[in-house]
C-alpha cells in the first residue's frame, strides 16, 4: 500500500521541518510538500491530492481557523488535523475547529520541546484518521435509502465521535426552528468541553441547549447534550420524561456513551424513538441500535464517503440496523420532514 500523503502548513520553517521529519519517519505518511501560509497550501491543493493537511491556525495573513472551510473544500476529501499551541488554549478554538471541519486537533509544543512523545502521538493521530475508513462497506448501503414511509417519533438521540460535531452541525442547519421534538446528544469530548459545545450547538441548531443535569426535564424544542463524566439516560415520568446520569463501565469503554442513551429510549419511547450515529472511531452506539431497532425504533446513519471516521455508523450499517445510510445535512431534511406536525 502507497504511503499516504501528507501537506503541512505553517509559518514557522523549524515546524515545518520537525513535522516533516517526523512524518518521513514512519512507514505509512510522507511529505507531499511544506508550505508556509494558507494561500499557498490552497493553491497547491487546486494541482495535487493529499490524504491530510496538517494545518496550523496562528499564521500571518488568513488564519487557519478563518481559512478552514476553504482548506476542506480544496482537500476534496482530505482529512484535516489541526497542529497548532492554540489548540491549548481550551474548548473555544477546538471546538470552532472540529464544527468548521477539522478531523481532530493536537496541541503543538514548543519549538524546544518538540521531541519526546510528541512523534508516538502525531503518527498514532494519523494512523486513526487513515485506519477510520479501512471498514468493508456494509452489502445493503448500495440500496439503503430515505426510510420508506413517514415514520412518528418523540425524540431524536445522536451519537457522534471523531468528525462528528462537523457533521451535527451540517445535521442541525438542515432542521428548521420549528422543530419541536427534544434532540438528545451524546458526542465524545473532554468535561471542560461541554459548556461551550452545547452553547455551539445552541447557535447551530436555533434552539436552547443545555448540559445534562440529573432529574433535568426533557422539554420540546431543546437540545440535551450528555456531561463529559457520565451517560445521558432518560426515565418516565407521570408527565413528560426527565433526565438520569450514571456512570457505570459502558460496553465501548466511553464515557459518556451512545449505548446506554439509545438503550434507555429503547425502554421509553420504544417505536416512537429516532437514533443518529455520525461519524466516529469504535463501535460505540451499536449494541444501543441493536436495541432500539428491536424496540421498533429507527436509526439513520452518516454515509461512508461524508464520514471522517466510518467507525461507528459502520458497525450499525454492517449490523443491518439501519433504516438509511446518508450525509448529514441529508439526515437533518429527513428528520425534520418526518417530525413535521
Amino acid at each position: 500500500m502507497p504511503a499516504a500523503r501528507v501537506l503541512i502548513v505553517d509559518d514557522s520553517v523549524v515546524a515545518r521541518s520537525v513535522l516533516g521529519r517526523m512524518v518521513d519517519g514512519t512507514r505509512r505518511f510522507r511529505v507531499a510538500s511544506a508550505l508556509s501560509d494558507v494561500r499557498a497550501a490552497l493553491d497547491y491543493l487546486q494541482t495535487h491530492h493529499v490524504d491530510i493537511v496538517l494545518l496550523d491556525i496562528d499564521m500571518p495573513g488568513i488564519d487557519g481557523l478563518t481559512a478552514l472551510p476553504d482548506v476542506v473544500a480544496a482537500g476534496k476529501g482530505a482529512k484535516i488535523l489541526i497542529v497548532s499551541s492554540s489548540a491549548d488554549e481550551g474548548a473555544a478554538v477546538t471546538v470552532q475547529a472540529l464544527a468548521l471541519g477539522a478531523a481532530d486537533t493536537l496541541v503543538k509544543p514548543g519549538i524546544g520541546t518538540f521531541g519526546g512523545r510528541f512523534a508516538e502521538v502525531l503518527e498514532d493521530r494519523l494512523s486513526k484518521l487513515i485506519d477510520g475508513h479501512a471498514e468493508p462497506l456494509p452489502h445493503a448501503a448500495a440500496s439503503a435509502g430515505p426510510i420508506a414511509a413517514p415514520h412518528d417519533f418523540d425524540v431524536v438521540a445522536i451519537g457522534a465521535s471523531t468528525g462528528g460535531i462537523h457533521a451535527l452541525s451540517q445535521l442541525l442547519r438542515a432542521i428548521p426552528a420549528t422543530f419541536q421534538i427534544p434532540i438528545l446528544v451524546t458526542q465524545h469530548l473532554p468535561i471542560s468541553f461541554m459548556g461551550y459545545f452545547a452553547a455551539q450547538l445552541a447557535v447551530l441548531g436555533g434552539r436552547p441547549c443545555e448540559v445534562a443535569t440529573e432529574r433535568m426535564r426533557v422539554r420540546p424544542g431543546r437540545i440535551i447534550v450528555a456531561p463529559g463524566d457520565a451517560h445521558l439516560r432518560v426515565v418516565k415520568m407521570s408527565e413528560g420524561w426527565s433526565i438520569r446520569l450514571s456512570e457505570e463501565k459502558s460496553l465501548s469503554g466511553c464515557m459518556p456513551s451512545v449505548d446506554p442513551m439509545f438503550e434507555s429510549i429503547a425502554e421509553v419511547f420504544g417505536k416512537r424513538a429516532l437514533g443518529v450515529v455520525l461519524s466516529g472511531m469504535g463501535r460505540d452506539g451499536a449494541e444501543g441500535a441493536r436495541h432500539l431497532v428491536e424496540a421498533g425504533g429507527r436509526i439513520l446513519v452518516q454515509d461512508r464517503e461524508s464520514s471522517t471516521i466510518w467507525g461507528m455508523p459502520g458497525a450499525v450499517a454492517n449490523a443491518g440496523h439501519a433504516s438509511a445510510i446518508l450525509p448529514p445535512d441529508e439526515i437533518g431534511r429527513l428528520v425534520a420532514w418526518q417530525g413535521r406536525a
